[in-house]
């Protein structure tokens, strides 16, 4: 049977010290294989404690160091094996600033205060699967719930890059007095810390992260983050997510291409976002094209930053923010909508794009346009 052969060869790599090994995620095709697996595994990592096997159940998966490829060939019949890729985070210029306070522009220009009056996303849970947050962050005190740190989870998921931060601010920063507004300012955000200072994971820290926010309920996953590989187990993270009923909102990316966008973006199951700029135009930077479903403001965008600070920074993953937020706007108005139709409410709901060619289904983000159009359904 491929399993025990597996296990003999997981045994084996543990013990060994010398062998060439690389980040592996493996997938059972059989939930029966997976299930002998797991009742092995506590003498298979006794084999060598420090060398950890991680679990990925919701894909039937794990993720382990394992020899280099040409060993592996036996195991593709019942056993999928592909490697564990890096991922980056998708922001590209930034800058310190002093406090830009108030409303930013592009909470603005998606009409977001104007739906204040009927909904500021009260209690809606928002997983942003980043690089953690800044839990001491003035703006972000009645924003935050405990999250998870998939790197140490002995520890809180803190920032030690910025970009989660700042990516939590647009969503749900909440200070009105001294500080800064996001787009659902009762939202709550749960921060996944996953990537490392240098805003970089592995895919399998990623499904990690769909995992516990499958568990712990989400309404929203922010993925302001990409790869330009295809990964058959992240896909199967997102698509178990989106049939839990969460609404996945991922960042294209900032190659500038018209044609491309990036993974996890690409998937079906997701909402892929463009960033445009003060002007209503697409960004530079942004991929644009068919697969984007949505723009939203994504240059020079103010927002949280690390030790209480702000930061500009630009990129789709700003984009991708202001759209998480404008979801959390419509669940807590309208409960129950699944993530096909709040998709199709989005592209349904956006304003023209100014100087653009694109068909006229792709535009910009528009909150009020969105509310009417579940008012009138």
């Amino acid at each position: 049977m491929d399993t025990v052969a597996f296990i003999r060869l997981l045994q084996d790599t543990m013990a060994c010290t010398d062998t060439t090994t690389e980040k592996r995620i493996i997938r059972f095709q059989r939930a029966s294989d997976y299930r002998y697996f797991l009742q092995q595994m506590p003498q298979v990592a006794s084999s060598s404690p420090q060398k950890s096997i991680r679990k990925m159940p919701s894909i039937l998966g794990i993720a382990c160091r394992l020899p280099a490829e040409e060993t592996l060939e036996r195991f593709s019949g019942r056993i999928w094996i592909e490697k564990d890729c890096k991922i980056s985070v998708h922001s590209s210029t930034q800058k310190s600033i002093t406090v830009d306070k108030g409303i930013p522009w592009g909470v603005n220009q998606i009409k977001a205060p104007q739906a204040w009056g009927t909904t500021t996303g009260h209690r809606i849970k928002v997983g942003v699967i980043d690089t953690g947050v800044d839990f001491s962050h003035p703006d972000l005190q009645h924003s935050l719930s405990r999250g998870i740190n998939l790197l140490n989870r002995s520890m809180l998921p803190h920032d030690d890059n910025g970009h989660g931060t700042h990516i939590a601010g647009t969503i749900a920063a909440a200070n009105q007095l001294q500080g800064m507004i996001g787009v659902a300012p009762r939202a709550l955000v749960s921060p996944v810390k996953a990537f490392d200072h240098n805003g970089s994971a592995f895919v399998s820290d990623i499904i990690l992260g769909i995992e516990w926010c499958i568990r712990n309920r989400m309404n929203v996953i922010n993925m302001s983050f990409g790869m330009k590989t295809r990964s058959k187990a992240l896909l199967g993270a997102v698509i178990n997510a989106h049939n839990a009923g969460i609404i996945i909102v991922a960042s294209s990316g900032n190659d500038g291409k018209r044609r491309s966008v990036d993974y996890p973006a690409r998937y079906p199951q997701t909402i892929a976002v463009g960033a445009t700029n003060k002007l209503r135009r697409v960004a530079p930077f942004s991929n644009r094209g068919a697969y984007i479903d949505v723009y939203a403001p994504g240059d020079k965008i103010v927002s949280a930053w690390l030790r209480g600070k702000y930061n500009e920074m630009s990129g789709t993953s700003m984009a991708t923010s202001h759209v998480s937020g404008a979801i959390a706007l419509l669940l807590a108005h309208k409960q129950g909508l699944t993530p096909s139709e709040i998709k199709a409410i989005i592209k349904r709901s956006v304003q023209s794009l100014r100087g653009s060619k694109a068909r006229r289904t792709i535009g910009e983000l528009d909150v009020m346009r969105m509310m009417q159009a579940v008012d009138k359904a």
